[in-house]
């Protein structure tokens, strides 16, 4: 079997200047695709919400949720690194809380590394997960549960104080101990210069070619049922057609009758048609 990607893989892919690459995936079957492809993270993300839940935000996701999606990533993906997303209010109480919700993600759902959104506030959580052996991801920028406290899904960082802000927020959680952070819908330039100032490797979601890896949604870059198509999302297939194409085709099919045909039936023996339908009736 192929080594495991690890923490240490991605830090030395940042030291080498050699891109990351990560998939948001879901379930199984994309998993197992994404694997073969050969990407070196894949995230659980909450957005499972939006992607595969069909709710308007990630904010309903649960831990349930997320655990069940993890599990069925992690038993595709034994190559890949795994993070899970922390859902909504699952790392906002206790520490202790927090810590026993990451843990379950690890023991249960065996992810090998959670995600939390927010910035320099979370710097004593961070360092607290770190210390129980749980490695962490920070996200900053776009964070989707902050959607309604944002205003909307809008770029962060445009002004100059909003980019010092995320820079401090950065430089706190890589302090922290995270091993990696994910920067969302942040103009490119800023983006640039958060990665050049730290020693993590920070991955981008529409935050430009300068950071040292790129996250897309599986869905999205596949063109599978995606609701929404951002700017910063490149598809490289249209694989929803082609499905919705298949089914209605499936579909015409039964109703004319032309499925199944002779190739997709069994057939009883001679002797049980006979005995189900007396004499004189013969296999078709």
């Amino acid at each position: 079997m192929t080594k495991q990607v690890t923490t240490s893989d991605i830090r030395k892919k940042k030291e080498a200047g050699i891109p990351i690459s990560m998939v948001t995936a879901y379930d199984f079957p994309s998993a197992k695709l994404v694997e073969e492809a050969g990407a070196d993270m894949i995230l659980v993300g909450d957005s499972l919400g939006m992607v595969v839940l069909g709710y308007d935000s990630t904010v309903p996701v649960t831990m349930d949720d997320m655990l069940h999606h993890t599990k069925a990533v992690t038993r595709a993906a034994k190559r890949a690194f795994v993070v899970a997303d922390m859902p909504f209010l699952s790392y906002h109480g206790t520490i202790e809380e927090a810590v026993k919700n990451a843990g379950r993600l690890m023991q249960e759902g065996l992810a090998r590394a959670v995600k939390l959104e927010g910035g320099s506030e979370l710097a004593p959580l961070i360092t607290r997960l770190v210390q129980a052996g749980i490695p962490v991801v920070g996200h900053i920028g776009l964070t989707p549960q902050s959607v309604h406290q944002l205003g909307g899904y809008k770029v962060q960082g445009r002004d100059l104080e909003a980019a010092k802000k995320l820079l401090d927020d950065a430089l706190a959680i890589e302090q922290a101990g995270a091993f990696a952070l994910v920067l969302e819908c942040v103009p490119e330039e800023v983006a640039k210069m958060i990665a050049e100032k730290l020693e993590i490797a920070v991955i981008g979601i529409g935050a430009g070619a300068g950071c040292d890896g790129q996250v897309l949604v599986f869905h999205d870059l596949v063109g599978y049922a995606s609701q929404l198509t951002p700017k910063f999302v490149k598809r490289y297939a249209d694989i929803g057609t082609s499905i919705r194409e298949a089914v209605a085709a499936y579909i015409k099919e039964v109703e004319l009758r032309r499925f199944p045909g002779p190739d997709h039936v069994f057939h009883a023996s001679e002797e049980t048609i006979k005995e189900l339908y007396g004499e004189g009736v013969t296999q078709g």
